[in-house]
């Protein structure tokens, strides 16, 4: 039970309030997978290089305007394992890989000083969206459509987007107190 002000809330009578948050530990994996597999924007803002360098074997010049494809790098089986197309946010539980920018096998934000200066309210703010949907409502497919039925492809491009939208039906499960305030 948590008491906020005069009110006290507990399971199925309230809403999800950013201090629950913390305690969400799966969610935070979640999100990780999501932004592995499906980063904002697939390229990184553009980088100038300062000096003349060789990465992988290849000779980049100074003053080389660089990419960085963030959708690669979170699908690359050479770091995410032979399973790197599957949802599995189990695979960061301990890992301590964190999507601050010093884990370059996930970096949906950037990194260093030109990263996303958004990225923490960002991720609250998602954390907080998730959390409410599933929390507050019961979702169905339309029609008995099965999970199996439904069209995950995507289309590429600036932004990785569906290529058909995604149809659910939501029922609201809490009383109608806890959304009084």
């Amino acid at each position: 039970m948590i008491k906020t002000g005069n009110k006290k809330y507990s399971g199925n009578e309230q809403k999800v309030e950013e201090l629950h948050l913390l305690k969400f530990n799966y969610l935070d994996l979640v999100v990780k997978e999501t932004l592995r597999l499906y980063p904002a924007g697939p390229l990184l803002l553009p980088r100038e290089t300062r000096e003349d360098i060789i990465i992988g074997g290849y000779h980049i010049e100074k003053k080389s305007r660089v990419l960085i494809n963030a959708w690669a790098i979170g699908r690359d089986s050479n770091v995410w394992s032979n399973n790197a197309e599957t949802f599995y946010p189990e695979r960061f539980m301990n890992s301590g890989i964190e999507l601050q920018g010093q884990d370059y096998e996930l970096i949906p934000f950037g990194s260093g000083r030109r990263g996303c200066p958004g990225t923490q309210l960002g991720l609250r703010t998602v954390k907080l969206v998730i959390a409410q949907l599933v929390h507050c409502f019961n979702w169905e497919l339309p029609s008995g459509m099965n999970p199996t039925d439904l069209d995950m492809s995507e289309e590429f491009g600036l932004a990785i987007t569906r290529a058909n939208h995604l149809l659910a039906i939501p029922s609201c499960r809490l009383s109608s107190e806890a959304f009084e305030e």
